[in-house]
């Protein structure tokens, strides 16, 4: 398995970032010319969570494993703690996570390396904040992929909860960036919304949800998952007893997550 690390000035982030790829490991009975022959691979875009980065999943859970079983390319950037939104006014001089996933770090990904720009070749996970923003995307731009894992998050109704004035500071800053509530339930961000109108055109990927019964946003899980089977929505929920947030968990469920999406594990069922 190939780990390849990027850094470059990017035009949406306006600042240097960085990016984590793993690359599908080269049979040993292939010969280079054989393998790097045009071959185009799945691709997982893999979100961090809150506090984290580009690192995140390498050095925190098995995926680089997982990617090698199955033959999948994963790209994981870096995205601050800017909730995969833009935040044009407030963050230096303009940081726009929102647009560099699908404008700028796509067609990198796709133009330079062995990956398929398909969409039935694409899939988007994330944990926590990145769970949150896979979501946005699957949401968002469901002709990008075709299929989402969130993992310890789910969408919120912030239209009710701007009603009752129990929006927390984080969402209050997000809110402030896009211009006022308006603004804010009007955008990508507000997910809850726009799940109705896109089961009725029949365009969203297959969608994976999971989170531990001891998580502290299990409640928000649950809240959702009623709110799912009320609307019709066609998702997976899965729940696992004993797991807080916590990387055990995350590791666990990104395995299911592949699984769902349908990516064979090769070495499933051999002995070494």
């Amino acid at each position: 398995m190939a780990l390849l690390h990027m850094n470059f000035e990017s035009t949406f982030l306006n600042v240097n970032t960085d990016v984590n790829i793993i690359l599908p490991d080269k049979p040993r009975n292939l010969t280079p010319a054989e393998f790097y022959s045009g071959k185009k691979y799945p691709v997982l875009w893999l979100l961090h969570g809150t506090f984290g980065d580009y690192t995140d999943w390498i050095r925190k859970s098995n995926i680089e494993l997982y990617a090698c079983e199955r033959d999948v390319i994963v790209v994981m950037p870096s995205a601050q703690n800017s909730s995969y939104s833009n935040w044009k006014d407030c963050f230096g001089m303009g940081y726009d996570m929102w647009q560099y996933l699908t404008e700028e770090l796509m067609p990198l990904v796709y133009n330079w390396l062995p990956a398929s720009d398909e969409r039935e070749d694409n899939f988007i996970a994330g944990l926590s904040m990145g769970g949150r923003g896979t979501i946005q995307y699957a949401v968002g731009h469901p002709e990008k992929f075709a299929g989402a894992a969130v993992l310890s998050a789910a969408p919120n109704d912030m239209r009710q909860a701007v009603k009752d004035g129990k929006v927390d500071p984080r969402t209050q800053a997000l809110i402030d960036a896009v211009g006022g509530a308006d603004n804010y339930l009007a955008s990508h961000s507000n997910t809850w919304d726009e799940f109705p109108d896109l089961i009725k055109k029949g365009t969203l990927p297959k969608l994976y949800f999971a989170c531990g019964k001891q998580d502290f946003l299990y409640e928000r899980f649950a809240a959702f998952r009623v709110y799912a089977e009320k609307i019709g929505l066609n998702a997976t929920f899965e729940e696992m007893d004993g797991f807080t947030h916590e990387w055990r968990f995350w590791d666990i469920t990104i395995q299911k997550a592949l699984d769902f999406f349908g990516l064979k594990n090769k070495n499933a069922g051999n002995a070494f």
